[in-house]
């Protein structure tokens, strides 16, 4: 009788059953690739750590401190004994001080800084929509141009980009001349405004300069969008025989969705913390005052207060930032993995 051993029965025996090997393989070469994720990780811990750090303290420690002192009392001369005073704990007086509008026991009178909160808030918020509304109009227009193929579209997409280059400063000099009583504007139209000089004009004096300066970052912005759509599907939609307006409704806006979000959320972000124009052209007369201009000239007279008013701008600020990202899908940074239902 035989006694050799089947060679499966031996594989078997060796790998654990049939296939061992290969399923002994796949094994190791699994814990292989979790050993290799487990240091990848580490090593990227390992190079972000003095980033986070810096990070932190850039960041994260002044809007810590910011908070701590917008708890403090500023200091100054004690009304009851006239005596110089360096402060103490505030509580939430100086938050009251600026949403409640309160001087003490008091309301703030007319022409002090508690007085112009709201005047402040609601002039920022105007700003703001007026502005991303025009630029995101005026910069999906210039997109579209720049998105074309035609000769000499490198030249026109750098010479848009030179208004958004121009330091804000710079722009908000050169329009403040612009809008000067016998100023290039008054003299192209014939007209006699006093831009600077009452509220609406003044507003929209700023109003024009931002918009001028920052169409271009929007643009760049939604280009990006726009040159990620395939021309296939373009192709394909006038072979359906869809016309330019259902191609842009039915095709460029869903698709460009997502980048044009990110640019009005970047832009209201931004114009949310508008100072230079307002500051330069105006000084804030003429209901021009920002949130940003109020916290500058709060510190002039109470740093604690102004720290009240800058926390109270950061955490508007971050709940827009927030409903646009929760919301309206202004997401820069979607997750690849799906999620787990």
């Amino acid at each position: 009788m035989s006694t050799d051993v089947p060679s499966q029965t031996r594989d078997a025996s060796a790998g654990g059953g049939p296939g061992g090997p290969r399923r002994g393989a796949r094994k190791a070469g699994a814990e292989s690739a979790d050993r290799r994720e487990v240091t990848q990780g580490r090593w990227a811990y390992t190079l972000l750590t003095p980033t986070l750090i810096l990070l932190a303290v850039v960041i994260v420690y002044p809007i810590i401190n910011a908070i701590v002192l917008s708890f403090q009392k500023d200091a100054g001369l004690d009304k009851a004994t006239g005596f110089f005073v360096q402060g103490g704990f505030a509580g939430v007086d100086n938050y009251a001080h600026w949403i409640l509008q309160q001087c003490g026991t008091e309301n703030c009178p007319p022409g002090t800084l508690g007085s112009q909160f709201w005047s402040a808030m609601g002039t920022t918020f105007l700003f703001t929509v007026i502005t991303v509304a025009l630029e995101t109009v005026l910069g999906f227009w210039m997109a579209i141009i720049m998105a074309r193929a035609f000769k000499g579209r490198s030249l026109l997409r750098a010479s848009v980009l030179v208004p958004w280059a121009i330091p804000t400063a710079v722009t908000a000099k050169l329009f403040f001349f612009m809008f000067a009583f016998d100023g290039i504007i008054n003299t192209v139209f014939g007209t006699q405004i006093l831009w600077t000089g009452s509220e609406w004009p003044a507003r929209w004096a700023i109003i024009i300069s931002d918009v001028w300066k920052t169409t271009p970052f929007m643009a760049l912005l939604i280009l990006a969008g726009l040159q990620l759509i395939p021309e296939q599907v373009y192709e394909a939609a006038k072979v359906d025989g869809a016309g330019a307006w259902k191609r842009f409704t039915l095709i460029t806006l869903p698709l460009v969705k997502p980048a044009l979000m990110v640019a009005i959320l970047f832009r209201t972000l931004d114009a949310l913390r508008m100072y230079d124009l307002p500051a330069i052209m105006t000084g804030g007369a003429n209901n021009t005052t920002t949130l940003s201009i109020l916290v500058v000239q709060q510190i002039r007279q109470g740093f604690n207060a102004a720290s009240a008013l800058s926390t109270i701008t950061f955490l508007t600020i971050f709940l827009v930032a927030f409903i646009f990202v929760r919301f309206l899908g202004a997401n820069a940074v979607e997750s690849t993995n799906p999620r787990k239902k």
